[in-house]
């Protein structure tokens, strides 16, 4: 846990560095295009296209975040060009909760949520009065409470489905302690809870840089999930040449590639 917190540390201090605005400016006669985005996978697919971006006139810079705030307001202020880290339902809150003026300009892949564990190995294991943390911000934390409905474990409110929160819970037969807490710090929780709803992206970093490895409880289906994670941009700078150029490249047949070939079924091309 130490070294994770470490990990997060220095990557915060990475993100306090960030300056100078974004626009267009010209490096080496390139554009200069700044474009923020969580460590795995998302900067991982944004560097695997940064070759064919330069070939295409576009110096492309990967700014790196650890939580869900920064990139939006970052953005938001003019410091990025774009964002890459987020599904639109996160987004369109955020706006309405901010006040910011961000549009998608489209998906990219999709992380199906997952629920990990160290302690059991399938979810029957869990115990009468187990400890599951969740994300804590409203789309995640809604999400995450409908897997746990979807099997079995609570049942909730009828019809509330993805929009659920800790008060639409209306069955709970193993007491089971439901704890929301903010999703990057939700890997550091296995060693003491007893399972954790967890953001692929997420998991994905803990699994890279500290070797984390947990069982998989539950995943969300990929069908018809409207969770895909999008491009952001300031509105006004969707139809922007460079951005255009972005989104062909990582909606492109290599990036499919690299997606499948890269992350076992744990991030999923959703174009």
């Amino acid at each position: 846990m130490k070294r994770f917190g470490a990990f997060l540390a220095a990557a915060l201090l990475s993100v306090g560095l960030l300056a100078g605005c974004g626009g267009g400016q010209e490096s080496s006669g390139l554009t200069v295009l700044k474009v923020g985005a969580t460590p795995v996978p998302h900067a991982e697919i944004l560097r695997f296209i940064q070759p064919k971006a330069k070939e295409q006139g576009i110096d492309l810079q990967v700014v790196e975040f650890t939580d869900f705030v920064q990139p939006n307001m970052a953005l938001a202020d003019g410091q990025l060009d774009a964002n890459y880290f987020q599904h639109e339902p996160y987004l369109n809150t955020f706006v309405q909760e901010r006040k910011v003026d961000l549009v998608s300009v489209g998906p990219v892949h999709l992380e199906p949520l997952g629920m990990y564990s160290v302690k059991v190995s399938d979810i029957s294991q869990l115990r009468d009065g187990a400890v599951i943390t969740i994300p804590s911000d409203p789309s995640n934390g809604g999400r995450a409470l409908y897997l746990l409905a979807q099997n079995g474990l609570i049942k909730l409110r009828e019809g509330v489905g993805i929009e659920a929160t800790v008060h639409d819970i209306v069955e709970n037969p193993k007491n089971l302690n439901i704890k929301q807490l903010d999703a990057e710090q939700l890997p550091r929780t296995l060693e003491d809870a007893d399972a954790a709803v967890i953001n692929t992206n997420y998991y994905l970093e803990a699994q890279k840089n500290l070797g984390l490895n947990a069982n998989v409880l539950a995943r969300e289906s990929a069908e018809n999930n409207p969770y895909a994670n999008i491009v952001a941009v300031r509105k006004g700078d969707e139809n922007r040449p460079e951005i255009k150029k972005l989104m062909e490249l990582l909606q492109s047949e290599e990036v499919r590639q690299f997606i499948e070939s890269n992350y076992q079924g744990a991030v999923i091309p959703a174009f």
